[in-house]
């Protein structure tokens, strides 16, 4: 699985429709912006104007508190501004800090550049000219503290490079954030409008940095990047302070019981963040197929056979729901080891 978030692969393999399937393979929060009805059919009918955009990049800056000399440029998603990057940038070596979102890396290869993934920033200014970390971290949710990111934006603007600070789950601890310092140094801070108000499908994003480097990245995208619709709900959705707040307590609340609940099914918590957890099993891609062929479907990686994502659950009947398949799962998994190893003679 290359992303999460499409039960077309699940539905092929395992069978049953999008409706039978509980979908916990994304990060997106499950509790979305409530869009009021009078927003609903809003921008729909004509192009979006100056005065929707400029509404759009005000209620971003104070929502994600960045300063008045920043610019912020939006985009149809954070992922397109991922893919336009490297496209802009001075040629040479770029460090990822990984493992992370695969699309960072897959974007500046695409665009001939030399990748080289590092295990921490530390390791990153070895070498790189440019370097990308996401920050917390996707899917482990380690964060890098201010001094550390900081560091490695001076060795960047020294090489005549960027510091690409991916911010995406940022939203649930604010507090994390680089944007402050982005004007100061060579920062390009991304964030990602619909993971934390729980609307992907609106498809926005924004990258905040100087205007230089945001007019370069407002220039390819071209004009009417973002839809009506995009800039009037996430304007609105982005000025509610209150609804941001609220739903970062209650989202910690569920993080606590998702790790109660997957602890007492016997999973160790390798990380994450407050809207999904990373696990550890030993056999994870054996379990992620029996939570599969239970119709729940999870996050797991090319790069690791031991580790899962899981999403916060929407309800408590859901919950209930991965309680049971996991309970169920885990002692498959078990059985069929033990099975195997009778069978072959293979320690355990």
């Amino acid at each position: 699985m290359k992303h999460g978030g499409d039960l077309g692969e699940a539905a092929a393999r395992f069978g049953g429709s999008g409706s039978t399937w509980l979908d916990l393979s994304t990060g997106i929060n499950p509790h979305a912006w409530p869009v009021p009805e009078e927003l609903r059919e809003a921008g729909w009918t004509r192009l979006p104007s100056g005065a929707d955009l400029a509404r759009l990049i005000e209620a971003a800056r104070l929502a994600y508190d960045a300063p008045a000399q920043a610019a912020i440029a939006a985009a149809p998603g954070t992922q397109a501004i991922i893919q336009w990057l490297p496209r802009l940038a001075a040629v040479g070596t770029v460090s990822i800090v990984g493992p992370t979102y695969g699309e960072h890396e897959t974007a500046w290869q695409a665009a001939g550049y030399r990748v080289s993934l590092v295990p921490t920033l530390a390791a990153a200014t070895e070498s790189g000219r440019h370097v990308v970390v996401v920050n917390p971290n996707n899917p482990d949710g380690r964060i890098a503290t201010r001094p550390q990111l900081l560091a490695v934006a001076e060795t960047c603007r020294a090489r005549g490079g960027w510091l690409i600070v991916d911010e995406s789950f940022v939203d649930v601890e604010p507090g994390c954030s680089i944007v402050r310092h982005c004007t100061e140094l060579p920062i390009i801070v991304l964030r990602s409008f619909g993971k934390f108000y729980g609307l992907a499908g609106l498809r926005l994003g924004f990258a905040i940095a100087t205007s230089t480097l945001t007019q370069q990245i407002s220039r390819a995208l071209g004009p009417w990047a973002v839809s009506g619709p995009a800039m009037t709900v996430g304007a609105a959705a982005l000025a509610d302070i209150g609804w941001a707040a609220a739903m970062r307590g209650r989202l910690v609340c569920e993080r606590d019981e998702l790790d109660s609940l997957l602890l007492a099914a016997g999973l160790r918590i390798a990380g994450g963040t407050n809207l999904f957890r990373l696990v550890e099993h030993p056999r994870a891609g054996r379990l992620h197929d029996s939570l599969a062929s239970r119709r729940i479907w999870t996050r797991r990686f090319q790069w690791s056979d031991t580790l899962l994502r899981i999403g916060l659950p929407p309800h408590e009947a859901a919950s209930r729901r991965l309680a049971a398949a996991l309970g169920d799962a885990v002692r498959d998994v078990a059985s069929s080891r033990h099975d195997q190893g009778t069978s072959t003679g293979t320690p355990w």
